[in-house]
């Protein structure tokens, strides 16, 4: 099969690992990129032995698909132009900065039928693909996302930059039921948006999840612990390790005299694998008609209308909040 014509716009620190990962891959040709910094596309070009073109409209005139990794508050203008082309669009997440852009980018994939994924990088790390084969239905889940500051990022509130990858998973895990209660608290510190939030959401289906999120910790934590009647896993998404604690078959309530006479440790463990080169790969299986979108336009807009949710309650509802 022909290698198919890929385009990357936007090259920006995420956007500049899109090009690489995409130039690496058997299946895809990397037609150009394009960056409205000229001089970074110039460099990132050189490196990658491909063309920058300096208009967008030119670049998606000789691509089949892009990847858009621009500032969140331009997504729906570039992903409308992409679509109106006629070109698939694998978007960052958040998919847009207001439910109604995102609306506008469903409604434009779906009138042409054209694949539109977004970048939930997550739905791909290692530890959460070695724990799937011991899913089911979790019913309480705990997260921990925590970074230094850096100014990327900064033009939007933590919730959209960080918090929304644990919302995303925790809607996956959950069945995608609907949050029946938001409660959330957070402060800004270095940015004028929220630098820092915690929530606790409940779903229809008794499912309650916990999500903490800062941009201005001391060091890099991404935890997610998953509780269910069978036992509960701890993961670490950083690293892509982590355990499940399965209670032993046979076991009854007040017999044994250890944890370990209660519960089995299973270290979970999955194949070595870029998330962000795993993701790519799927967004271009999809595109060439091979598997489904792993994670649709709808899933991206209901995790940014969660998290927005999130949002509007630390201004309706604060509580205190705690970190590391």
């Amino acid at each position: 099969m022909p290698r198919l014509p890929v385009g990357v716009i936007g090259v920006g620190a995420l956007g500049q690992h899109h090009a690489r990962h995409l130039a690496g891959l058997r299946e895809v040709r990397l037609v150009g990129i394009h960056d409205i910094d000229p001089i970074r596309a110039q460099q990132v070009a050189a490196e990658l032995g491909t063309l920058v073109f300096p208009e967008m409209e030119a670049l998606l005139a000789r691509v089949e698909a892009v990847t858009v990794a621009v500032p969140t508050p331009v997504h729906a203008e570039v992903g409308l132009q992409a679509l109106g082309f006629g070109v698939p669009v694998l978007m960052e997440k958040p998919l847009a900065a207001t439910l109604e852009e995102a609306d506008r980018l469903i409604a434009a994939a779906d009138r042409r039928s054209l694949q539109l994924q977004v970048g939930h990088i997550e739905r791909y790390n290692r530890a959460l693909r070695a724990a799937e084969p011991y899913l089911d239905g979790p019913r309480y889940l705990e997260s921990q996302r925590l970074a230094p500051f850096q100014p990327r990022g900064t033009d939007v509130a933590v919730v959209l930059d960080l918090m929304i990858h644990d919302l995303d998973l925790v809607l996956h895990l959950t069945g995608g039921s609907t949050a029946t209660e938001v409660r959330a608290s957070g402060i800004s510190v270095l940015s004028p948006h929220l630098d820092l939030a915690n929530a606790r959401v409940e779903f229809a289906n008794g499912a309650v999840a916990q999500a903490t999120a800062s941009r201005v910790a001391r060091e890099r934590i991404r935890r997610l612990r998953l509780f269910q009647p069978n036992g509960y896993f701890s993961l670490d998404l950083a690293s892509g390790g982590g355990e499940f604690m399965r209670v032993r078959q046979g076991w009854q309530p007040g017999t044994g005299r250890e944890l370990a006479d209660v519960v089995e440790r299973i270290a979970l463990e999955a194949p070595h694998a870029d998330a962000l080169a795993l993701e790519l790969q799927s967004f271009v299986h999809a595109v060439r008609g091979e598997r489904e979108v792993v994670v649709r336009g709808e899933e991206g807009r209901a995790a940014l209308a969660l998290a927005l949710r999130v949002a509007d309650a630390v201004r309706t509802q604060p509580l205190a909040v705690t970190t590391h």
